[in-house]
């Protein structure tokens, strides 16, 4: 198996902050035996991220998205692989159930904005994230797995153990 890391967000490439995530995925690859061809940093740029997502599933067997799956309009993970798959996102009312919990347990309501987080496209299964908001989506694409999970590091070090690698 071949695959591709996908960091995303603005704040990588400018250097506001250090890609913690790409340096623990591409050692628990490693330790699964997983060849790693590239790690791409890619903007909050739909149209670039989507090329850079069509260009990984094109050459590897497993694209590893992490980040941009936020609430706001910057975060644009799940609308670019929206537009590789060819598949509209479509709010999921158990998403939004578990959404509208996860506020309603901290005694919050929950932000008209994070209704984003709910969405799913049709070749999509949610990757459950126990410690924040953001779900993570495993879509199989023509022979290729993508999976996209949060930039925050203990929530995506949490999901890639407990849901990914499973």
């Amino acid at each position: 198996m071949r695959a591709y890391i996908l960091s995303i967000g603005s704040e990588l490439i400018q250097g506001h902050i250090t890609d913690t995530n790409a340096t623990f995925l591409s050692q628990e690859l490693s330790m699964l035996g997983i060849e790693l061809l590239h790690v791409v940093q890619c903007g909050d740029d739909r149209e670039r991220l989507a090329r850079a997502i069509a260009n990984a599933a094109s050459d590897a067997d497993l694209v590893i998205c992490s980040g941009g799956i936020g609430p706001t309009g910057d975060d644009l993970t799940r609308e670019a692989i929206s537009d590789v798959v060819g598949e509209t996102p479509e709010i999921d009312p158990d998403l939004l159930t578990t959404l509208e919990g996860y506020f309603a347990r901290r005694g919050a309501k929950m932000p008209e904005r994070n209704r984003k987080q709910a969405w799913l496209i049709p070749s999509a299964t949610t990757l459950p994230n126990p410690v924040g908001t953001a779900p993570g989506w495993f879509v199989q694409y023509n022979g290729s797995i993508i999976v996209t999970m949060p930039g925050v590091p203990r929530e995506m070090f949490r999901m890639w153990r407990e849901q990914v690698v499973p």
